[in-house]
């Protein structure tokens, strides 16, 4: 479902006027609308703020109705230089790979897709008679550093996570290491990820990591961090610097927490891929169209995608 809005990387966000542990800036996501309705919320990489540590992708999908129809149909794609998170908050969604796996995942699990020097995969609704009414996900990659950017591809299927009750929210860790819990989840460097869920208006006072970056998103609902107004379509970037910070969540709402330490790395964001240049791009849109490198996925019916052309004037911008 993320292979449809093709980004290049720009500059960061600036706060010149306030300081650093103070430097909230509200970005509004790009959105589109694909089939059977399905409204994309893009609110990683941002033209005012590419990445949130490693985290240099989130896209919030639905939630939409797919009770009827072919639900959500995404042939198969390569990916190259990252790991991709599937977050399932409604709903079930099918993963086959080149590797060979085949994983229905359903509500409060996880997929990681670890593409490393190159995977391809295909993501489906299950048949209707065996599909929720409500799809609803978020989806996120996770930039690999440039030691293991090129590792063998994996995939791991997470079906339980740490989940507890606080102050009237259920939280779950989705992960790193966070409030005496940790997520099996492997990641590469320094990372958080938390799912805060709550039935109704409540208050929250969390602990951060000073030397971590963060940003914080409502999927439904709404909620209130320092002056700052959340609602779904608005990723909020809360700087580094932070020792903590109270959210204020006004209904029934889910949230999501992200962050990490700074990348230290340039990254490429083009399509599908994360590179480092745009000679890299070129030549993994190349093994893709040649069929090498990202392997052959089998048992989704219907065609592969094709990438979008790299103009050789086209002007590519890193972090």
């Amino acid at each position: 479902m993320s292979t449809d809005l093709a980004m290049t990387p720009g500059e960061y966000a600036q706060c010149p006027n306030a300081p650093r542990q103070h430097c909230a800036i509200p970005l509004a996501a790009r959105q589109s609308i694909l089939g059977e309705g399905m409204r994309i919320r893009r609110l990683l990489p941002h033209t005012d703020k590419r990445m949130i540590g490693a985290w240099c992708f989130f896209d919030h999908a639905g939630p939409v109705d797919v009770s009827d129809g072919p639900g959500v149909r995404v042939g198969p794609h390569p990916h190259t230089g990252l790991q991709t998170f599937s977050w399932m908050v409604d709903g079930e969604i099918l993963h086959r790979d080149s590797l060979g796996y085949k994983q229905l995942l359903t509500q409060g699990q996880v997929n990681l897709m670890t593409a490393g020097k190159g995977i391809s995969h295909s993501e489906e609704s299950p048949e209707i008679s065996a599909r929720s009414a409500t799809l609803q996900l978020a989806q996120f990659w996770i930039a690999l550093p440039d030691d293991k950017r090129f590792i063998e591809p994996a995939f791991e299927h997470y079906a339980t996570l740490p989940k507890w009750e606080q102050d009237g929210a259920t939280i779950t860790l989705l992960v790193g290491d966070w409030l005496g819990q940790q997520s099996p989840v492997a990641v590469h460097t320094p990372l958080l990820g938390a799912d805060l869920t709550s039935q109704g208006a409540t208050t929250l006072t969390l602990p951060l990591e000073p030397g971590f970056e963060y940003g914080i998103a409502v999927l439904t609902g709404s909620a209130q961090v320092d002056e700052h107004a959340l609602e779904p379509g608005t990723l909020l970037y809360l700087g580094k610097d932070r020792s903590g910070f109270t959210l204020e969540i006004k209904e029934a709402s889910q949230i999501i927490l992200i962050g990490g330490e700074p990348f230290g790395e340039d990254i490429l964001l083009y399509w599908n891929f994360v590179a480092r240049n745009a000679d890299e791009v070129r030549g993994f849109i190349e093994q893709w169209e040649q069929g090498d490198q990202f392997g052959t996925v089998v048992g989704f019916e219907g065609a592969s995608l094709k990438a979008p052309p790299l103009a050789d004037n086209v002007r590519l911008k890193q972090k």
